[in-house]
């Protein structure tokens, strides 16, 4: 990684050095402050829309500036500009000094920048393709989703891109950084066939460049962004021919991958470190004890190559890990910021820090969230169902942190009846508790597969690219709310 680029882009062309970052920290680093850290970025970001046959809008941005964050004990005041410049700098400090009483200096013993590893490449997706080309893939889709079924009525597509630089300097003496790039794209396809209207998705991205969508999948030998079209043209084309959901307390077996999103929300969210330091997690004060059947362990995982949720460092400047949360039941550990993790009484940060940008506080929060495989086949964990319901897909859902109620959607669903899958289902509703249903895991399967790199999660209004997974396992009994009398 290029430290110097970063540094000559946020620094350097800005009239700053690092001896001034150092030099403003050391100058916010009071008796009374525990904590201060500067986190300066620099973003480039565009979006193309493709809306039925047109491509309507292009979309180019920059965003440029600085965070400044102080925490004494558990105050934090937090102060950021989109201008990066020393005067700036001055000025957020003296925002934040307002509340201190004395100048009482501590010392900052600054570390040298650390090598780190490198996860994904460092150029700029935006300069891998050349407009007309990205123009060229929404065409395309458009007309491979058309000439697909004659069913098709509609194609909605967006492809689009993001380029960060990014400092963080900290007055425990670190300076890490950090260039980040992100693509990704989602195709929405609608059917129509005798007065009926289904709709499918698709899509995916990684911390790569465009080129990556010209990549030929492995499985069909078609391109990526051909193949996910015809995908969600399949999707669309299932829910036309779907029927009625049963309801009541049955049997549920997930399928591989973006399934996973339900492990994110009705657990992962809860064994985030500032849940269980307000104690309002249903997993809070479990640590070494059983939350879930012993043939699942969940890791978050920031560090897989290329992935929607990989970093090389998070949001304080740590370098982000494997992280092993549940193991054969257990719960190990949360995730955990410098914040929550000192007031919690851990001794380091999980690296799982993360922000939206520089105008908002960093929290902790999820990379690559998943669960490790098992040993059982997939024909045999669906033979072994007598009747009940394979989830495929989902479309959505929530969760109660204090409880760990969840409700979720699925957008492709099929009826199991003696050992086989059988017609495809409609508006089915998968509700349940976290660490009930966890319990209620008797196998897993041995087909582990992260989904293709969709995933957005918001929490306390902050979106971040989040990865997800599973393989596909059994749940012995859930709650199905089905439309079928």
């Amino acid at each position: 990684m290029n430290k110097s680029k970063v540094i000559n882009c946020l620094l350097t062309k800005n009239n700053i050095c690092e001896n001034d970052i150092f030099s403003i920290l050391n100058d916010a680093y009071t008796k009374y402050v525990d904590y201060s850290d500067l986190y300066f970025q620099n973003s480039e970001s565009e979006t193309w829309v493709l809306e039925n046959k047109i491509v309507k809008e292009g979309i180019y941005n920059i965003d440029i500036g600085f965070g400044m964050r102080s925490i004494s004990n558990i105050t934090t005041s937090f102060s950021y500009s989109n201008i990066i410049s020393l005067n700036a700098l001055h000025k957020t400090l003296q925002i934040l000094k307002q509340n201190n009483t004395t100048n009482t200096i501590n010392h900052i013993n600054k570390k040298k920048i650390d090598s780190i590893c490198s996860y994904y490449r460092n150029s700029n997706p935006y300069k891998s393709l050349t407009e007309p080309e990205k123009i060229k893939i929404l065409y395309d889709i458009d007309r491979i989703a058309r000439s697909t079924d004659s069913r098709v009525s509609q194609v909605n597509a967006v492809l689009s891109s993001f380029y960060e630089n990014i400092l963080v300097a900290s007055t425990d003496g670190n300076l890490a950084t950090d260039v980040r790039p992100l693509i990704s794209l989602s195709i929405q396809v609608v059917v129509e066939s005798n007065g009926k209207r289904e709709m499918g998705r698709m899509g995916g991205g990684r911390r790569d460049n465009y080129t990556f969508l010209l990549k030929k999948s492995s499985l069909s030998g078609e391109l990526l962004f051909e193949e996910w079209t015809k995908e969600a043209v399949r999707i669309a084309l299932t829910q036309l021919s779907s029927k009625d959901a049963p309801s009541g307390m049955i049997p549920v077996v997930l399928g591989s991958g973006w399934p996973g999103v339900l492990l994110h929300e009705a657990v992962g969210h809860g064994l985030e470190g500032d849940f269980n330091r307000k104690k309002i997690s249903v997993f809070s004060n479990k640590i070494g004890k059983k939350v879930a059947s012993s043939l699942c362990t969940v890791v978050d995982d920031g560090t897989i190559y290329s992935r929607r949720g990989t970093l090389n460092i998070d949001d304080e400047g740590v370098s982000t890990k494997y992280n092993v949360l549940i193991e054969n039941g257990i719960l190990k550990s949360y995730m955990q910021d410098k914040f929550n993790a000192r007031l919690m009484g851990d001794s380091i940060s999980t690296g799982n820090a993360r922000r939206q940008s520089y105008a908002y506080l960093p929290m902790p929060r999820m990379t690559n969230t998943y669960m490790l495989p098992g040993n059982t086949n997939v024909l045999d964990i669906i033979n072994s169902v007598d009747y009940g319901i394979y989830a495929k897909n989902f479309s959505g859902g929530q969760v109660d942190i204090t409880s760990g109620d969840f409700v979720f959607s699925t957008s492709e669903a099929y009826l199991i009846l003696h050992g086989k899958i059988m017609s495809p289902i409609k508006k089915t509703m998968l509700i349940g508790s976290g660490i009930e249903v966890m319990n209620k895991i008797s196998m897993v399967g041995n087909d582990l597969a992260l989904d293709e790199g969709v995933g957005t999660c918001v929490k306390e209004g902050q979106s971040i690219p989040v990865g997800v997974g599973q393989p596909t396992l059994k749940i012995d009994a859930l709650t199905v709310g089905g439309t079928k009398k």
